[in-house]
């Protein structure tokens, strides 16, 4: 098992580009991966990886030996695993936006929770994209494009950016009947990103934004709403977060033949020799209960 924990090390190791990276991949101590590596380096009788002072670069042996023992990983947890259910217990981590959090995670938690009485979760909901290794994360949910071509991606669904508004407003304004009208009504502008003052809209297939210069900028999303509902300008959110609006009239979707494509709901995890049976066990479970709702399509 040593040996095996060895080569565990040297692709966390090589995967992460250093020694500290690695041991928060691992959660041990970075004397513990440098103990690990050592042995396996004398082992071997050959240096694996290059040290620098801010990094390391696996030597041509180290290279080889990581891509071998991926393979070799990956069939010892296969006749593990075929050989008796892996147990799911122990904590795992999470983290999603705050709004879809509350409405679609913490459920498929409570639910997972019920079906696996050994496992703990801590649910950390925040709108910034916390990273996975920094924070100690297991598993996130994403939405929209992803930055990091590392982590291990599952699709789950899509949300549409929809313009809302209250009717009472478009009864006395009127009611856009193309993106171009938007710059004679008074808009509600989500700040929570780095961006421009601009919607961005498809039309014929074609890209086109435009610039606004908005009545209200907001940070946070349900009080954007509130502006909304309360008939002060058309605003744009994600389809999950006014689901219960549209239906019940308080707001109306505009411009819908314009919107721009689709946003993906994603699970993303790191990527690791191996995953544990809790996290394997959460994305399973995760993926089939958000790929069945229907609101986030």
């Amino acid at each position: 098992m040593d040996r095996i924990d060895e080569l565990i090390v040297l692709v966390a190791v090589v995967e992460q580009g250093s020694l500290v990276a690695a041991s928060r991949r691992l959660r041990r101590s970075p004397p513990a991966i440098t103990r690990a590596l050592a042995a396996l380096e004398n082992r071997v009788g050959a240096r694996l990886v290059e040290r620098t002072t801010r990094r390391i670069s696996p030597t041509e042996a180290g290279r080889a030996l990581a891509e071998s023992s991926r393979g070799l990983l990956g069939a010892y947890e296969a006749a593990v695993a075929g050989a008796a259910p892996a147990p799911v217990r122990g904590l795992i981590r999470i983290t999603a936006p705050v709004q879809f959090g509350r409405r679609h995670i913490v459920p498929l938690v409570v639910s997972f929770l019920d079906e696996f009485r050994d496992a703990q979760v801590e649910l950390v909901l925040h709108d910034r994209h916390l990273d996975l290794i920094d924070e100690s994360l297991d598993v996130a949910v994403r939405i929209g494009a992803l930055s990091d071509s590392s982590l291990l991606v599952r699709r789950v669904g899509q949300v549409h950016q929809v313009l809302v508004a209250n009717p009472g407003y478009l009864a006395t304004r009127g009611t856009p009947q193309r993106p171009a009208d938007l710059a004679r009504h008074d808009t509600i502008f989500g700040t929570s990103g780095e961006r421009p003052l601009e919607w961005r809209f498809r039309a014929r297939g074609r890209a086109a934004a435009v610039r606004l210069t908005p009545r209200l900028l907001v940070n946070e999303i349900e009080a954007q709403l509130v502006a909304a509902r309360a008939g002060r300008g058309i605003a744009r959110v994600l389809s999950y977060q006014v689901v219960e609006d549209l239906a019940a009239g308080a707001l109306v979707r505009l411009l819908q033949d314009f919107e721009p494509a689709p946003l993906p709901v994603q699970l993303v995890t790191a990527r690791r020799a191996h995953m544990p049976p809790k996290v394997r066990a959460f994305l399973d479970h995760a993926a089939q209960r958000l790929g069945s709702l229907r609101v986030i399509h």
